[in-house]
């Protein structure tokens, strides 16, 4: 089962990435990109933006899509990926996020690069998607699945929206085997202060096929990606606070809340990467 003190909550989830997205905006911590990295060997020498680079490139390659695709950004955060989506492939792009300032932010980077016409952002909840049946020829969940109340209700509208033979790519996190006695406290704060949970790995395929969906991979990533990021980000001294936007508002956590640090080599907080088709 997914564990967390409670399960993720829509609009407190879109009110944390308004103050991350204007927290980082403020203190100069902004970035296109808010998710994890990919480092295809331990011997790769890749900087933490091109590895969050290369994680949409993987995207990209398992998306199938061309210039004559829309593709779906579920959770798009500030844009970035979707932004690569469009100049790599030439596809359409729609992204919705729970936060109306990352939806801001998005559009915004679409309009510098010329692009707005190829991608639009829009606020929007993935477990009730405002989009008909068969509207799109992808779907891409980048970290987004964590911060998803129910991740069956989600993977059931994602299924509604695809076209037959369109596909849907992404990462989600979860506790590998062996689980711990006692789970590592970084999970907890990790899950706690950013309102996320674990996915039950070994109930992942058949969610997705009670969705309607075709399994077409499932990777172990942890090595490639949350294991790495975690020891990469521990090295940045100005990521080892956590973020101002954590200390604000309604949002109360103690003076231990989480930071990247937190993970650096907890092996067990696993990744995983689903590729799924809609037969």
């Amino acid at each position: 089962m997914s564990k967390v003190s409670s399960q993720p909550v829509p609009k407190a989830v879109g009110e944390l990435y308004d103050r991350l997205t204007l927290s980082a905006m403020t203190d100069g911590t902004f970035n296109p990109n808010v998710h994890i990295g990919y480092w295809d060997s331990p011997e790769s020498t890749a900087s933490v933006d091109e590895a969050m680079d290369r994680l949409t490139d993987v995207f990209i390659e398992r998306l199938k899509v061309g210039a004559s695709n829309h593709v779906l950004d579920l959770g798009c955060g500030v844009g970035g990926p979707g932004l690569r989506v469009v100049a790599q492939t030439g596809a359409r792009v729609t992204g919705i996020s729970i936060s109306e300032e990352q939806v801001k932010s998005a559009n915004r980077l679409a309009a510098e690069a010329g692009v707005a016409d190829r991608a639009v952002f829009q606020h929007g909840d993935a477990m009730r998607l405002p989009f008909p049946d068969h509207s799109f020829d992808a779907v891409m969940a980048l970290e987004s699945m964590c911060h998803m109340p129910d991740r069956q209700q989600v993977l059931t509208e994602v299924c509604r929206v695809l076209v037959p033979g369109g596909r849907l790519v992404l990462t989600d996190v979860f506790e590998r085997f062996p689980r711990k006695e006692v789970r590592h406290q970084g999970i907890d704060k990790f899950c706690n202060d950013l309102m996320s949970t674990t996915a039950d790995l070994d109930d992942y395929v058949a969610m997705l096929h009670r969705s309607g969906l075709r399994m077409r991979e499932l990777l172990d990533v942890t090595e490639q990606t949350t294991l790495r990021l975690a020891y990469e980000l521990a090295k940045l001294p100005v990521l080892q606070e956590r973020p101002a936007a954590l200390n604000e508002g309604n949002f109360e956590f103690s003076d231990d809340a989480f930071k990247p640090s937190d993970l650096e080599g907890v092996d067990d907080f696993g990744c995983l990467l689903a590729t799924a088709e809609r037969p």
